[in-house]
């Protein structure tokens, strides 16, 4: 693989989004211009309404930029496709199913055509067991816990194998508790897959807590990029090391100056 591969994975550039409303057009996202490095974790931060999930819905393809190009591994980016999952922050798990079917079935989209039965249940069984969700895998979703759906809807992502995992808000929803311990899972996961991650968050801590680099939005309409913090904590992390860090503390601070002092005005856009 080129250096060039590799340090620019992801290219997005010169994107803007627009979506036609009774109101007129209305500008999302405007100018974009942002590389993401192969194994590289990326979290995306702002606001309500500043377009972290419109741009994420780009990088899948779910919708098409009215301006601008998008690429993965140099193949513009011109629908959904199997290298790159996607974990909602709702779950989207089919209720008749078990959580092993849930998960079968995304495998079997993508690998169907050149495996076996045998060899789709393996792919199955190792993506629970990456997620630690083997004892649960003949339950339904109603009868387990929100922390667990989230688990198989991560689980179901990994299970395809994909070059991309991009996560909207996944643990959003989630009780404090369960959210810190699917985060701590979720830096054991990237660290043995090495996965190319973007998330939407708009939680400071996990943003700095998980991420290479943090990609701070302007509010909308028309948001770009404000600024991007590197943040160069060694890993693994320890949230509990990590609490009394400096850096950590310096990089928090950050965040939190340029969402409540720089980007202060949200509300006004609200009227």
């Amino acid at each position: 693989m080129s250096d060039n591969l590799s340090t620019k994975y992801i290219q997005i550039q010169g994107v803007e989004q627009t979506f036609q409303t009774k109101k007129g057009p209305f500008v999302a996202l405007q100018g974009i211009d942002l590389s993401v490095a192969k194994g590289e974790f990326v979290a995306l931060i702002g606001h309500s309404g500043c377009g972290k999930s419109t741009l994420l819905n780009l990088i899948a393809g779910l919708t098409t930029p009215t301006q601008g190009t998008l690429l993965c591994a140099n193949r513009e980016i011109a629908g959904p496709g199997p290298d790159r999952g996607v974990v909602f922050q709702n779950h989207s798990l089919l209720p008749w199913l078990t959580c092993f079917e849930n998960v079968y079935l995304a495998v079997e989209r993508v690998f169907g055509a050149t495996e076996n039965r045998a060899q789709l249940k393996a792919r199955t069984d190792a993506a629970l067991a990456l997620v630690g969700l083997q004892p649960a895998a003949q339950k339904r979703p109603g009868e387990i816990s929100g922390g667990m759906k989230q688990r198989v809807g991560i689980a179901r992502a990994l299970s395809m194998e994909p070059k991309v995992l991009l996560m909207d808000e996944p643990f959003g929803a989630l009780d404090a508790l369960t959210r810190a311990k699917l985060q701590d899972e979720l830096l054991q996961i990237v660290a043995k897959t090495r996965s190319t991650v973007v998330m939407v968050t708009h939680d400071v801590d996990e943003a700095v807590l998980l991420s290479d680099r943090i990609v701070m939005m302007t509010n909308g309409p028309a948001a770009t990029i404000g600024d991007i913090l590197s943040v160069d904590l060694p890993r693994p992390r320890d949230r509990i090391a990590l609490a009394e860090d400096p850096q950590y503390v310096h990089y928090r601070k950050a965040v939190i100056d340029f969402l409540y002092t720089r980007q202060s005005h949200v509300e006004k856009l609200v009227a």
